[in-house]
């Protein structure tokens, strides 16, 4: 594959899309989990939001309205706190502070200091119980953890969403290279993650990394599909998203293909993701919009697609950014709320001093 620069328009374009995503699907997410996917086409269809090209219009009196209201269309004046967003920021953090050698237990360590425990869920809040319990005082000073740190990942929860909607900002800072992407990825899906669990946060870190190295899509997804075991489960989903792209009832057999997974697995998400990213035809809108509308977990799967989106090159309407004005809501230890201009310029410095520092070793 070959090698390109950095670009800084990606890179803002990703983080853009990426919130916008955030914003957009955070508001029903419960709603998306807690009843299906048909009582939320029934809530949009009821807002006259579908399809879904806007932010999610408020309806009083629901639980979106109880749980969202920052997020809908004429509330929001800042991207409000959520995980999808918080782990972006953090794993810029860790490459700031570590470069590209870090390790799972410089992840854990990052976790210990700038992650609350209670803005963690299913195989983080996991890992991090078992972490806290077992590790040496020292550790997050730099010792030895006091205790093997492969027991975080012994989990119930191991293959489901999280550690996929970690692994977005290793593949932007990683442009024409989705191994090193892939390998970024896995070590911080390590630490509470295993087997189909890490390999959706290999692929989509990886499909970052290749989406500016390629002329199209397919040879992206092809690159991606390189960094993960083609006989897994992923590389089905993957192939599964793909295959229905186009298909009016896409959304259907999705749910009825993964109707016995949790709404929060890797598998069915990563599917949903890769189909809503084919069908759009570089509309952001479309490519965010579907994924929301689709079900599941509708935050983190927007989210993704939007930062995918970003990296193409196509640009995220202002009607998306608009809103939420360069305002980015945290829930990291000292980060309350950063600006836009700040993490785009940030996070452009670490994929550029990575680029250099492998030119030298080249």
């Amino acid at each position: 594959m070959k090698t390109v620069s950095v670009e800084s328009h990606r890179i803002r374009s990703a983080w853009q899309g990426r919130i916008s995503g955030c914003m957009l699907g955070k508001p029903v997410e419960v709603l998306s989990f807690q009843e299906g996917q048909a009582v939320l086409e029934n809530y949009l269809r009821e807002a006259d939001a579908l399809p879904l090209r806007d932010y999610v219009p408020l309806v009083e009196g629901t639980i979106v309205e109880e749980l969202g209201r920052k997020c809908c269309r004429g509330q929001i004046v800042r991207s409000e706190p959520d995980d999808d967003i918080n782990y972006t920021l953090l794993a810029l953090l860790l490459l700031e502070d570590n470069g590209i050698d870090f390790d799972t237990a410089d992840v854990a360590r990052a976790w210990i200091r700038l992650l609350p425990a209670g803005a963690t869920w299913t195989a983080e809040r996991a890992a991090y119980a078992t972490l806290l319990n077992n590790m040496a005082d020292e550790f997050v000073n730099g010792a030895d953890a006091g205790f093997d740190l492969a027991l975080c990942s012994d989990n119930d929860f191991n293959e489901w969403i999280g550690a996929q909607i970690r692994a977005d900002l290793y593949g932007w800072v990683c442009p024409g290279r989705p191994a090193l992407a892939a390998e970024l990825a896995r070590r911080d899906a390590s630490l509470s993650h295993r087997g189909e669990g890490v390999h959706g946060a290999a692929f989509i870190a990886a499909l970052g990394a290749a989406i500016p190295a390629t002329d199209d899509l397919d040879s992206a997804f092809q690159a991606a599909l390189g960094q993960i075991p083609l006989d897994s489960a992923a590389a089905s989903a993957v192939r599964i998203g793909r295959e229905l792209s186009g298909e009016a009832d896409a959304v259907d057999r999705l749910h009825r293909h993964y109707a016995k997974l949790s709404p929060v697995h890797t598998l069915n998400n990563l599917a949903l993701v890769v189909w809503a990213l084919c069908s759009s035809h570089e509309d952001f809108s479309a490519a965010i919009g579907n994924a929301v509308a689709a079900g599941w977990d509708t935050d983190c799967n927007a989210a993704t697609v939007g930062g995918l989106v970003g990296l193409t090159g196509t640009p995220i309407p202002d009607a998306w950014t608009r809103p939420w004005d360069g305002r980015i809501g945290l829930g990291l230890a000292g980060f309350a709320e950063v600006q836009l201009d700040d993490v785009v310029a940030r996070t452009v410095a670490v994929a550029e001093k990575i680029a250099g520092d492998l030119h030298e070793q080249a």
